[in-house]
């Protein structure tokens, strides 16, 4: 399967502050996801939703792309062979799927996101 990047992620400290930027500045509508985050929903066919998230520890100030495995536990063993490292190991989203965060060999973040089938 091709791995498509599924969805994005901005890191915030006040994700109602940052959800009143964004609305403001591209007309995205948001609602909340939960305690940390908010769900973008850009409005278009085009492009992918994603998420503002204020996770109340470092890193606050991020932006992320979710690339779509089949598995995140074989993904991680394939990143650590190529030189990567994991940054946040695998995480099950109950009912929705598991992530990680990767660095790559020049230390960009990336997510891994795996859906629940």
């Amino acid at each position: 399967m091709p791995n498509p990047i599924v969805h994005f992620e901005i890191g915030c400290r006040d994700k109602d502050r940052t959800s009143e930027f964004y609305t403001k500045l591209f007309d995205w509508k948001t609602e909340d996801y939960g305690p940390l985050a908010k769900k973008i929903d850009p409005q278009t066919s085009e492009g992918i939703s994603g998420y503002m998230t204020a996770l109340g520890h470092e890193p606050h100030n991020y932006v992320m792309v979710y690339v779509q495995v089949d598995s995140v536990a074989d993904s991680l063993v394939q990143v650590e062979k190529l030189g990567g490292k994991i940054m946040v190991p695998e995480n099950e989203v109950p009912g929705q799927g598991k992530f990680a965060w990767i660095n790559d060999p020049d230390g960009n973040i990336v997510g891994l996101w795996q859906p629940t089938s």
